[in-house]
């Protein structure tokens, strides 16, 4: 059986989706701002908030870290300012492991490099994200897994054989992996989304499959979660209007809640499989559906033929299937047009 384990939340076919409020860098560098949105978060009903955890000065090259990153998005001058001015340190993450604890959410990040990993490895996380950039990256899939936690990867811009030898790299180091179905544009269109691909992924890897969902609503997870996904990631803001790339294609609040109910309805609407009749539908079936009614007045000893048989509402007599059954019987008492046909008043006799 496919089975994940977070923080001691079960994530199987069974289960419901298991939600994953996606925050990267939309704090902005804000401390308050991102406990704002851990409590927001919670508020909508997710089991998890993540961030992503860069050792920028070692993942980019010089030349890159240098580039002038002059935009509206911008959070300094060059790339490498930009990106220093959103990265937390210890001393943040630890305040927002404190606080995640006190609401009850399950905190961890993407590690985009090895001493990224080492960082929340000494912070005790709970389980490790791998981006989609680095499905080929077997050191850091290697180094990750080895960290003994459960490991979710996305797998975005990836191919299907570089899927295989992510989970080849990871499995026997650490079955507790989870893949992830994604498609890396900001925001991903519709038609690029390839839901399917999860139905092909349950079918070739015995782990927990979901989606990193990059698009613009929040359709489309509880369809994810129709054909096998029990993970969801999304993307989440306090404004998509903010400064920063990462807002415009994440949801605010209404709709992240929106989301986890949908998700939380799907689950109980598929059911059991098991076809069953509700105390909620007999009023109504008993309005809708029809009974064997005289359809005009018949003496006593009168042989019913199929002409003397009507269908009519509400369905608290004969049903219908039963027509073959009363043809050919005779009366034992009359009926006026319009009275049910009853078994007991019936003898038995030969169709005319």
């Amino acid at each position: 059986m496919r089975q994940m384990v977070i923080d001691g939340v079960v994530i199987n076919d069974d289960s419901d989706c298991y939600v994953v409020a996606e925050i990267g860098h939309n704090h902005q560098g804000s401390l308050e701002r991102c406990k704002e949105l851990f409590r927001l978060a919670r508020e909508c009903g997710v089991q998890a908030v993540k961030l992503q955890k860069r050792d920028n000065r070692s993942l980019y090259t010089r030349e890159m870290y240098d580039r002038s990153y002059e935009n509206e998005n911008s959070f300094g001058a060059t790339y490498g300012t930009h990106r220093e001015a959103l990265e937390f340190g210890r001393s943040e993450y630890q305040e927002l492991q404190r606080y995640a604890r006190e609401l009850g959410l399950t905190f961890f990040a993407t590690a985009f490099d090895i001493a990224s990993a080492d960082f929340l490895a000494q912070l005790n996380m709970g389980a490790y994200k791998v981006a989609s950039g680095d499905i080929r990256n077997i050191p850091l899939l290697r180094h990750v897994a080895r960290l003994g936690k459960p490991v979710i990867v996305s797998t975005g811009g990836a191919t299907f054989e570089d899927v295989e030898r992510a989970y080849e790299t990871i499995m026997p180091i650490n079955d507790q992996l989870a893949i992830l179905q994604c498609t890396a544009g900001y925001p991903a269109a519709f038609e690029e989304l390839d839901l399917r691909v999860i139905t092909t992924y349950r079918e070739h890897f015995d782990v927990v499959i979901g989606l990193s969902s990059h698009d613009n609503g929040i359709a489309m997870a509880p369809v994810a979660y129709v054909v096998g996904a029990r993970i969801v990631e999304k993307h989440f803001t306090f404004n998509r209007a903010a400064k920063g790339t990462d807002h415009p294609f994440s949801l605010e609040p209404v709709g992240l809640r929106k989301m986890v109910r949908d998700l939380r309805r799907v689950r109980s609407a598929l059911g059991d499989g098991v076809k069953k009749v509700y105390p909620s539908e007999q009023g109504p079936i008993l309005k809708m559906s029809k009974k064997l009614v005289a359809a005009r007045d018949l003496p006593t000893g009168h042989v019913l033929t199929a002409e003397d048989v009507a269908l009519k509402s509400p369905g608290d007599g004969l049903p219908p299937h039963m027509l073959d059954v009363v043809v050919g019987r005779t009366l034992l008492r009359p009926l006026k047009a319009d009275d049910t046909i009853q078994l007991a008043a019936l003898g038995q006799g030969e169709a005319a």
